[in-house]
């Protein structure tokens, strides 16, 4: 079925009770947590209509049926060829991510790179694995990509495995294929682990082309798993489905000692839900010409309202990296949106030290949605505009 737009606020604020609807009292625009405000596609809604009338509402083992959907997903969209046996279920994707860390890292404890400006439970996820993790930022200079040579200091220094972000978040960018080809190199001759989570993949944007990691870590015979799920792309992250996926023979047998509630802890509604989202392309396709219109009207109103907000341009998905560095909202321009504009943004400190001065903003929404939040955006900055001598 084709994409519908979203519905008016007022009925998304009387029906919905999950953090973006609930986190704030209803003067405050939810334009933050990624979440979607359209309704979840119809077939996936049978899909799941239908497993909880035959009351199939037990316990996995397996990644069973969503196994074979991956690959042929990964096989029709970026040439990537998947076994199914190297596909296993995680709960989500965090849960995926801090997993494979206990599988891959000492006992006593180990070393993590992050590339901040970050998906923030990435900090999380490392301490909880017992590890530690060592920032190499990212290059705001060259458009926000790996700063390889940093890279290559930091693993010849010793560290044993690194999170990759690909599509990155809070950035959206998809990173190059020679920017991934020269990390899977590093990562081989040093004996790096990479986690590489690809949440977004699904929503590269039209022109772009998404490159997985997996692919180019086997080439260069470097050790990877890619840990993904419908529930960006598809809104279904409450849900609770994620796999994650080997990306060669020797980590597919180390994934064969995850521990066996992995599965049993994945919802059987989320992988059928899963199972019928990665069929519905069409729908896919539909929101993603809504959010690149939703980007384009976000930078035409910034520039007409509030030109000293900057966008960073993402190459895939729906989220929005915004630079208030010479709006005068200081260090955390969220908090002050929040408390003044009554409009919610993530705040950027989360996202590491690199994110001090940024927010980000959710365009999973309605247009108006998004006009709105500039309107409330660019009276905040104007209230906090330096008075002229």
């Amino acid at each position: 079925m084709s994409f519908a737009p979203a519905r008016p606020l007022e009925q998304l604020f009387a029906s919905r009770s999950s953090i973006k609807w609930r986190r704030y009292p209803a003067d405050v625009l939810p334009v933050f947590v990624a979440e979607m405000d359209f309704d979840v596609e119809p077939a996936i809604l049978d899909r799941v209509a239908d497993t909880l009338r035959n009351s199939d509402t037990g316990y996995l083992d397996s990644a069973g049926p969503l196994a074979p959907a991956f690959a042929d997903f990964a096989w029709s969209s970026w040439a990537w060829g998947v076994d199914p046996q190297w596909v296993h279920l995680a709960t989500d994707v965090t849960v995926g991510v801090v997993e494979t860390l206990r599988l891959v890292l000492p006992e006593s404890g180990g070393r993590v790179v992050l590339t901040p400006p970050v998906y923030p439970p990435f900090f999380e996820m490392i301490e909880e694995a017992d590890a530690v993790a060592i920032t190499v930022p990212l290059r705001e200079d060259a458009g926000w990509t790996l700063d390889l040579d940093a890279l290559e200091t930091a693993f010849a220094a010793g560290v044993d495995a690194m999170l990759l972000c690909n599509p990155q978040n809070p950035t959206g960018r998809c990173h190059s294929r020679r920017s991934l080809e020269a990390l899977a190199r590093l990562a081989a001759r040093y004996g790096v682990f990479v986690v590489s989570d690809e949440v977004h993949a699904p929503l590269a944007h039209p022109g772009v082309r998404f490159t997985p990691f997996a692919p180019v870590a086997r080439a260069a015979g470097a050790r990877a798993v890619t840990v993904t799920s419908a529930s960006k792309a598809w809104n279904l992250a409450g849900l609770k489905c994620a796999v994650i996926v080997a990306a060669e023979p020797a980590t597919a047998d180390l994934l064969t000692r995850l521990p066996e509630e992995l599965a049993a802890r994945t919802s059987i509604l989320g992988l059928h839900a899963n199972v019928a989202a990665l069929s519905c392309l069409r729908w896919r396709d539909g929101l993603l010409e809504q959010l690149v219109e939703n980007l384009r009207l976000l930078e035409a109103e910034l520039t007409v309202h509030a030109p000293a907000v900057r966008v960073v341009r993402p190459d895939a998905g729906y989220l929005a990296w915004l630079d208030f560095r010479d709006t005068g909202l200081g260090d955390d321009p969220a908090r002050v949106l929040i408390d003044t504009g009554r409009v919610a943004l993530n705040s950027g400190l989360a996202f590491g030290e690199q994110g001090r001065g940024f927010a980000r903003i959710n365009l999973a929404c309605d247009p108006s949605t998004v006009v709105e939040a500039v309107r409330r955006i660019a009276a905040t900055v104007a209230a906090y505009a330096p008075v002229p001598a």
